[in-house]
């Protein structure tokens, strides 16, 4: 089974990341896939940077630091995985890496908003939800570990 794990580099996707080594420790033979979807740049990024290579560059260097502790707790596991950094709307981003190295899961942590901010701002691991051909794991922070849903 290849497994997507999508990481912004929070405490929640990391919880992400621990099910899923927990899922591999179980028994499950699985191939990951870990991803970082950074926003593209906006108009006044651009104006400023006056080089478009400029902000690849850094926005390629801000998904690799957000994948170093995903990174870290995968190789402790020893668990074998692959690395992809991108730029987009995360959600379809996502969606997309999942298609093209025909992921069999999605997983990946959720904020725990209302209902009520969530249709104001949108979830990405909604959005994903909604989108996504192949199934989608959304690991919630724990009640007891002292996280509060926002």
């Amino acid at each position: 089974m290849k497994i997507l794990l999508a990481v912004d580099g929070s405490e929640l996707a990391l919880e992400a990341v621990r099910f899923s080594i927990r899922m591999a420790l179980a028994g499950l033979h699985c191939e990951v896939v870990l991803a970082n979807v950074q926003e593209a740049a906006n108009l006044y990024e651009l104006i400023v940077a006056h080089n478009p290579d400029v902000l690849e560059q850094v926005s390629a260097e801000a998904g690799l630091h957000a994948l170093q502790s995903a990174r870290a707790l995968l190789d402790a596991a020893e668990v074998e995985y692959e690395c992809e950094v991108a730029q987009g709307d995360p959600a379809h981003t996502l969606i997309d890496i999942a298609e093209r190295f025909a992921c069999d899961l999605i997983v990946m942590g959720a904020r725990g908003q209302s209902t009520l901010r969530r249709a104001v701002m949108g979830s990405v691991s909604s959005e994903v939800l909604h989108a996504s051909l192949v199934p989608v794991m959304v690991v919630k922070p724990d009640p007891l570990s002292g996280e509060l849903a926002e």
